[in-house]
């Protein structure tokens, strides 16, 4: 397990589009995943310490978004033979687990992670509806600890976004796994 953070990736990059299967191998298409506000795009995964640490609060802030205009995804670009924890079949076991009420895709080629130069699980991307770049950054202060957590950093710029301010100046790279690159 190798930990990296994200990139920086400039605000307003336009957003790459995409169509992925789900676990039922029905396509979700990035136009049709856009929220009235934006879209939130999470690369994850089910075996990562760091994604598995922050699902939980991924899918607490996925209900609090979609309350305030903007949709959720999580795409799995770990579909690789070396970690059968992540596979499609796995991912459908989590769906069910962890209660996800939001599409979690698979990349199965890597292509889509490599279009948004995903570096890590989790790396997370929030969009806004005309598609610009608002946020890239870590969903909080505390991934070990959320009871720990003083800064929500994800939650403060799904706000600013659904309330029309500027991004975040300050955005801090998210850190996790590696992609497991084929």
């Amino acid at each position: 397990m190798a930990l990296l953070e994200s990139i920086d990736i400039p605000l307003g990059t336009e957003m790459p589009s995409f169509k992925l299967p789900d676990t039922n191998r029905r396509l979700h298409s990035s136009d049709a995943l856009m929220g009235k506000k934006g879209l939130l795009i999470a690369f994850t995964c089910n075996h990562c310490p760091y994604a598995i640490a922050v699902w939980p609060r991924l899918i607490n802030l996925a209900h609090y978004a979609e309350t305030i205009g903007v949709q959720t995804v999580a795409i799995n670009p770990n579909i690789h033979p070396a970690y059968p924890e992540d596979s499609p079949e796995e991912m459908a076991k989590k769906i069910k687990e962890w209660e996800i009420r939001f599409p979690y895709l698979i990349d199965e080629t890597q292509t889509v992670a490599r279009n948004f130069k995903a570096q890590c699980t989790p790396d997370m991307y929030l969009f806004s509806a005309n598609g610009g770049l608002f946020y890239h950054g870590r969903i909080d202060d505390n991934w070990q600890e959320p009871q720990k957590v003083k800064h929500e950093e994800l939650k403060s710029a799904l706000s600013a976004l659904a309330q029309g301010r500027e991004a975040p100046s300050k955005q801090l790279p998210s850190i996790g796994c590696s992609i497991k690159w084929r």
